[in-house]
């Protein structure tokens, strides 16, 4: 079950998937008045912006020999390859297909950790990944059909590449969390992407505005101020507080969260199928956080008690013990 320390992390997990599910909606927006590499482009830099008020903070850290590489990987893995792969995905399949492998992250997510973090898989969150990931495949069958999708199994793989990819980022994050705060983490991706996409803005197949859209540009604030700086650094002090295969079960959340934004904004109607989904989605996220919680009582000697909590089927910097004594 959840503890009370885990509620923030949770709930910053929950707002993180709130604000990516209207990026779908913003996206949209953005993609009428620009490129979407300048679009990506853009998100990254206003992001970076962001970034630059905590410079002080981030100048503080020490880095430990040896972790640029993991660092450079993660930002490697996503921003970079991901939005290129989900960008030229989204161009050849359907939406709702390509949310059909988006639901299999969760499950990519916590074979990774058993392998590479040695966090346990319980049957129990394994039926919770199993209820959210049809509810997920459920609610994309049941939704409208993408208005062109010229090749799907082209889209498809890229999409499942793209999930292999936020993969890549999820684990490593993981393991850097441990020695480095998310706030760090998080502007190093933003800097990182701008630096990647920046050369790309100047390729034949880039389409550099002509003129200024107010709307677009907006969409393009928004989605680097609240997305990519808001959303990447809720998800990354999530990931850094609970198992990283408990925390991927939430990405679920985002295509719930997508039809409610599209009914307040666009109008769209729930239908009786996607209330069904939706509710099988939740379902398998509260199941999948059912984990068993050890508490430890040592004394000291002076006789007083050191009361610990930790989450049991995690590895060292999978939990934070909450101790007292007294």
């Amino acid at each position: 079950m959840l503890t009370r320390s885990n509620w923030f992390p949770v709930a910053g997990l929950v707002a993180a998937m709130m604000l990516w599910a209207s990026s779908f909606i913003v996206l949209k927006l953005a993609f009428r008045s620009y490129h979407p590499m300048v679009v990506i482009f853009g998100r990254l830099a206003v992001a970076s912006i962001c970034f630059l008020f905590f410079i002080h903070r981030l100048r503080a850290v020490t880095f430990h020999k040896g972790d640029w590489k993991p660092i450079l990987f993660m930002a490697f893995c996503e921003p970079c390859l991901y939005f290129l792969f989900e960008a030229k995905a989204l161009e050849n399949t359907a939406a709702s297909q390509a949310g059909m492998i988006a639901a299999l992250l969760p499950l990519m997510v916590a074979v990774a950790a058993r392998v590479f973090l040695k966090e346990t898989i319980t049957l129990k969150t394994l039926l919770g990944f199993a209820l959210a990931i049809s509810g997920a495949v459920w609610l994309s069958l049941s939704g409208a059909a993408s208005p062109s999708a010229p090749n799907p199994p082209l889209g498809n793989f890229l999409e499942f590449v793209a999930m292999v990819c936020a993969v890549g980022y999820i684990i490593t994050l993981k393991r850097l969390t441990a020695r480095y705060s998310p706030l760090l983490l998080t502007a190093f991706q933003a800097f990182a992407g701008s630096l990647f996409y920046l050369p790309i803005l100047f390729l034949p197949s880039t389409r550099l505005p002509v003129q200024f859209d107010l709307g677009g540009t907006l969409a393009v604030i928004y989605l680097g101020a609240f997305i990519s700086f808001g959303a990447y650094g809720l998800y990354n002090f999530g990931v850094s507080r609970i198992p990283v295969s408990q925390a991927s079960a939430f990405v679920n959340l985002i295509p719930v969260f997508t039809v409610v934004l599209g009914w307040l904004i666009l109008g769209e109607q729930f239908t009786p199928t996607q209330y069904l989904a939706a509710l099988l989605i939740l379902s398998g996220i509260f199941l999948s956080q059912d984990r068993p919680v050890r508490v430890t009582v040592r004394y000291n000697s002076t006789g007083l008690r050191r009361i610990g909590v930790r989450l049991q089927g995690t590895s060292s910097g999978a939990y934070r013990d909450t101790c007292r004594w007294m």
